[in-house]
């Protein structure tokens, strides 16, 4: 049965590859093999041309003050590849069809992030949907990023589908492992992913060990049993990149309750686990002031030497729905400061990377900028959803998370907070990015 799976993420890889055409062949064209200590490296075959002063724009971008050459300006685009075989086409700011990644590259963004789940498919090869993220797909997302000259995070969650802090699913081959042979499972499978992404010619910059563990990882729950993995995936990394070029990230969410999180630190610390930067979560709207969030950036480096990364972020610049699917963030969830408009998302993002280099983060990564619905909610759409995985869940996932996903899976509950419009037209608020150093007016 699991050659009726390798055929259709074979047919997938294929059709997300048609629709990118051009820009795949430049990509293999400009490939290269990876270089010391496992990290591909690969000349940049795209140098956008960015600005050097204040300019006009479609937006009002504050000139962010000191603002660090090397700062993280990310965005997690891991549906890319569903969308584009769904169909979605994105347009530059002169209406005109563009790669992604063009787009992107062209807006200010010097990193890409990306999941990355380990059997994200049923036993005949369906996929579960919200991007259906392997290694392959990283594999690919990541080459395609490094054709513009951006680096690669990649997001491992561990788990064969959605992570966070509500579950942590163990993958199903590793469902009847001891935490011990979880750990071996973690590592191996760990150093096997990296090889495979970084052969395909991404330029990996960070690794996430585990996504959002505030309480477990891969079904364990017990912190002796996480600080295990946790080592087990480090050790992973380091092997892999013996030159520590790549960072090693640890990552949580809800900076809000800083008592909890400098807790996990502290577990973290007094265990001796070799990692590099502590990754947050950081939505406006669920995660408390950007003030409190820069104190616990500020606390984490005093106190225990860490560097800190905004992993994620996010605000709304409508709130109107793309796919009969409902948003995930409505009206009564707004910041007071910030309006759902292309301006306040633009304004919120701003002002988070500003709260964050303030504080001395390396940056901020904007989650799923890209993801735009691929139309409304019809019979078709439904179908290109459970074939394609373009929607934050499939009907097949039931078999994984009958409990959330098995039961409200659909379209995409997140188009109201992408850079992108419906059409996928790109948003002037996805060059904040791009003027952040130097600011726009009208």
């Amino acid at each position: 049965m699991r050659n009726t799976g390798t055929t259709l993420r074979k047919n997938f890889r294929q059709r997300a590859g048609r629709l990118c055409g051009i820009a795949l062949i430049v990509i293999a064209a400009v490939a290269l093999s990876a270089g010391c200590g496992g990290s591909a490296e690969q000349e940049n075959s795209y140098m956008p041309e960015l600005p050097t002063m204040a300019e006009k724009a479609g937006i009002r971008v504050a000139a962010i003050g000191d603002l660090p050459e090397d700062f993280i300006m990310g965005m997690d685009v891991s549906s890319v590849l569903a969308e584009e075989a769904s169909g979605v086409i994105y347009y530059d700011e002169n209406g005109e069809e563009t790669d992604l990644f063009q787009i992107l590259a062209d807006s200010g963004i010097n990193y890409i992030r990306v999941r990355v789940w380990v059997d994200p498919y049923d036993a005949e090869g369906h996929g579960y949907g919200g991007g259906n993220n392997d290694a392959e797909a990283a594999a690919e997302i990541g080459k395609r990023a490094a054709a513009y000259g951006m680096k690669l995070a990649v997001d491992f969650h561990y788990s064969d589908f959605w992570a966070d802090p509500g579950k942590q699913y163990a993958p199903k081959a590793w469902e009847t492992m001891t935490a011990e042979e979880k750990g071996q499972a973690i590592y191996d499978y760990t150093i096997e992913s990296l090889t495979s992404i970084s052969s395909a010619g991404a330029r990996i910059g960070m690794v996430q060990i585990g996504n959002e563990i505030n309480h477990g990882m891969a079904g364990e729950k017990e912190p002796k049993a996480v600080l295990a993995l946790l080592q087990q995936a480090s050790g992973a990394v380091r092997e892999f990149d013996r030159d520590k070029d790549i960072k090693i990230v640890v990552h949580y969410t809800n900076p809000e309750d800083s008592e909890s999180l400098l807790g996990q630190v502290k577990t973290l610390a007094d265990a001796g686990l070799d990692y590099d930067v502590l990754g947050i979560s950081y939505y406006s709207y669920w995660h408390g002031t950007m003030e409190h969030m820069q104190e616990v950036v500020r606390q984490i480096a005093d106190e225990y030497g860490k560097q800190t990364c905004i992993m994620e972020t996010a605000y709304p610049y409508t709130l109107e729905d793309g796919d009969g699917f409902a948003n995930s963030v409505g009206s009564k969830d707004l910041t007071e400061s910030y309006a759902a408009t292309v301006q306040g998302q633009a304004d919120n993002v701003r002002d988070v990377m500003a709260a964050a280099s303030s504080a001395g983060a390396l940056g901020v990564f904007y989650w799923e900028g890209a993801w735009v619905p691929i139309g409304p909610d019809t019979q078709a759409n439904r179908v290109r959803w459970e074939m394609y995985g373009s929607g934050w869940a499939s009907s097949y996932s039931a078999e994984y998370d009958p409990a959330d996903a098995g039961k409200y899976y659909g379209g995409c509950a997140w188009d109201n907070q992408a850079m992108f419009d419906h059409e996928g037209r790109k948003l002037p608020s996805l060059d904040v990015f791009r003027y952040a150093r130097y600011g726009a007016d009208l």
